[in-house]
């Protein structure tokens, strides 16, 4: 080989011809393995989990900054009776807070709790209507997680990894099941409450795995997706002219290359088209009736969090896999009016508890909800004491990791039971831990997957989303 045909080489091509045993051949297995499956096909076509499953679909709802459990569903009379009273001192050595400084006062809730439905669940009088579907969740009140600030701890939940860089849930499961919808994305994410969750959008991130799994982020308001739709001046059948040769373009270097993100690019290009057509379609939820509406609390036009509940009831009736909503705002920490317990929270509380109530009705009444998992929790939880930062008189509460509560309802999941315990202040966990890497395991579990075998090769690992050990355990308690 002449000087001239080595600079004419890229570095993909010189790995590939140096030998059968070089390092480039080696490297290449496992690629040309993934690019064969998906060069066979569609990487998000539809497929059947490996073993049998109990749900089809997730709607996951993420209250971004970590709701204050202990003023929603974990009613603690011992700490109301306790109330600014000093915080024990086991609760303080060797601890490691987030803001909280020096002793700081016990805080029971302000709000009034009451028990509902034949389970005898306890709600707060800031949820009246989660509290009418008291028997319809699995309310878990033992949830645990060793991250304390929420980037990590949300990344933690939601990507198996504290760190940037792995794939999200809802990846994982558009990996592993594809997706009924081939004119919709497979993975759905919408937003509400003003901001981006902490962890950004690497919470719906591919990751490590092909970018055709990523977490696709529509709107509520204008068009659901950006830049899907053509420029000016383009017809769509220029734009059928343009993908067309794109595709010969792009089918000819993967045949050369081998590289399954090419099959990724071509599908991306091909769903784009697509979503031109159903995108609209699927997001206007003016075809609602006007029943509908009112239950949910949804108004067209806005970009809300009751609308966004009304979109992942119409995206998974259409075959959606994965939808997660984040709602952000739910960092209670009381250093004024815009995040303490009486001002921020109960806004918060009504932005939200019609449309989850809606939500879960609706899919009932459709014949949704035992396919369909739905989960709802923050990343965290929040102290049994007053933050009181920089001497503030407003109430709030601090980062908590040991323990918070999530609930799960549908999919296979009992309903109308109280499983786990915290301790009489709400501190640590009494019964029945469940880790986040249980909660992961229990809900791929749910859709058919065996979470320690489910896994990625990727720099030499078998990467799973439960992460390398086998710590994560089904949480068979909650199953129906």
């Amino acid at each position: 080989m002449n000087l001239h045909q080595l600079h004419s080489q890229t570095r993909r091509q010189f790995l590939n011809t140096t030998g059968q045993f070089s390092l480039g051949a080696i490297a290449l297995q496992s690629l040309i393995g993934h690019a064969s499956a998906a060069s066979s096909g569609n990487p998000l076509a539809m497929k059947a989990p490996p073993l049998p499953s109990k749900a089809k679909a997730v709607i996951y709802l993420s209250m971004s900054g970590a709701p204050p459990s202990l003023d929603m569903f974990d009613w603690k009379p011992e700490l109301k009776a306790k109330d600014r009273m000093d915080c024990p001192e086991n609760f303080l050595k060797g601890e490691k807070f987030a803001f909280i400084k020096g002793k700081p006062k016990l805080l029971g809730s302000p709000y009034k709790f009451a028990q509902y439905g034949q389970s005898g669940t306890w709600v707060s009088e800031k949820l009246p209507f989660m509290a009418k579907m008291a028997d319809d969740l699995c309310v878990i009140r033992s949830m645990n997680t060793d991250q304390f600030n929420h980037a990590p701890a949300e990344l933690m939940i939601y990507t198996g990894n504290m760190r940037n860089g792995s794939a999200s849930m809802g990846s994982w499961v558009t990996y592993g099941l594809g997706t009924e919808n081939q004119d919709l994305p497979g993975f759905v994410v919408l937003l509400s409450g003003g901001s981006d969750p902490t962890g950004g959008k690497a919470c719906w991130a591919n990751g490590f795995l092909p970018g055709a799994y990523q977490g696709v982020q529509c709107r509520a308001v204008g068009d659901p997706v950006l830049y899907v739709s053509d420029p000016a001046g383009m017809s769509r059948e220029t734009r059928r002219r343009s993908l067309d040769a794109l595709k010969k373009i792009n089918q000819g270097e993967a045949e050369l290359f081998g590289d399954p993100e090419t099959i990724t690019r071509i599908e991306q290009y091909e769903l784009a088209y697509r979503m031109q057509a159903s995108v609209p379609d699927a997001f206007n939820i003016a075809k609602e009736t006007p029943e509908t509406l009112a239950m949910y609390g949804a108004k067209p036009g806005e970009g809300s969090f009751a609308n966004n509940c009304l979109l992942a009831r119409r995206l998974i009736e259409k075959g959606v896999r994965f939808v997660q909503l984040f709602d952000w705002g739910w960092d209670i920490h009381g250093t004024g009016a815009h995040d303490d317990l009486m001002s921020a929270f109960p806004k918060k509380c009504l932005e939200t508890d019609r449309a989850c109530y809606a939500l879960v009705q609706d899919l009932k009444q459709r014949g949704l909800l035992d396919s369909t998992l739905v989960v709802w929790g923050g990343e965290f939880g929040r102290t049994p004491m007053n933050e009181a930062r920089g001497g503030s008189k407003a109430l709030g509460r601090d980062h908590h990791p040991h323990c918070f509560t999530m609930w799960m309802t549908g999919g296979g999941i009992k309903r109308g039971i109280n499983y786990g315990a915290t301790d009489e202040l709400g501190y640590h966990i009494a019964e029945n831990k469940v880790g986040v890497r249980d909660l992961q395991a229990t809900i791929l579990h749910q859709l058919g997957f065996d979470p320690y075998q489910m896994n990625y090769r990727y720099q030499g690992l078998n990467n799973r989303l439960i992460g390398p050990t086998n710590e994560g355990k089904i949480v068979k308690g909650i199953l129906a």
